[in-house]
């Protein structure tokens, strides 16, 4: 991936707006992750509060579920989950704050609606390459929802981990000729 972009996480509305659908990216930096049944108690917090709790705002979201220890690593893989599972969530936590998201696979319009009016993005990683990607997550610590296991609120720290644009700020996908 040499010719790819390579962004520090937390990204700034400044530098998701640069982004383009396709372009190939690494990430390095922190990112948390989340799943289905976090993402009900995270929505359930928000509506309570009023506000992204756990100091997520202006945060990425990743959907995986990663794997126990190994390897001396972290994880021994770390996969995006598919996106599409999220969509129920996706729209208010953008609008609440988060910047990106990254799983797999094709969103549905609203999330498209919420990137154009946040001016978020949605991240692609390369699924079937659990064991390889985790190997570019260098440390891990459980936020919340401890109970829920491999779907609580971690925050990981990554290096040079590879991702696609899949939806710009303007709402562009890669997976569909659209605007």
């Amino acid at each position: 991936m040499s010719t790819a972009r390579k962004l520090t996480l937390p990204l700034s509305r400044g530098v998701l707006q640069t982004l383009h659908a396709g372009d190939e990216c690494v990430l390095t930096g922190a990112v948390y992750t989340l799943r289905d049944a976090g993402h009900i108690r995270l929505l359930a917090e928000l509506e309570e509060t009023g506000v992204l709790p756990y100091h997520l705002g202006g945060q990425a979201i990743f959907y995986a579920g990663p794997t126990p220890e190994a390897a001396n690593r972290p994880f021994g893989a770390i996969g995006p989950t598919t996106a599409s599972r999220m969509d129920f969530a996706a729209p208010a936590l953008y609008h609440a704050g988060i910047v990106a998201t990254i799983g797999k696979g094709r969103r549905n319009e609203a999330v498209h609606e919420a990137c154009r009016e946040t001016g978020s993005v949605y991240l692609n990683a390369v699924g079937g390459a659990a064991a390889y990607l985790a190997k570019r997550v260098v440390s891990s610590e459980t936020i919340a929802y401890d109970d829920l296991g491999t779907e609580s609120l971690r925050k990981i720290e990554l290096l040079q981990f590879p991702v696609f644009v899949a939806i710009d700020t303007q709402g562009f996908d890669i997976f569909e000729e659209r605007a």
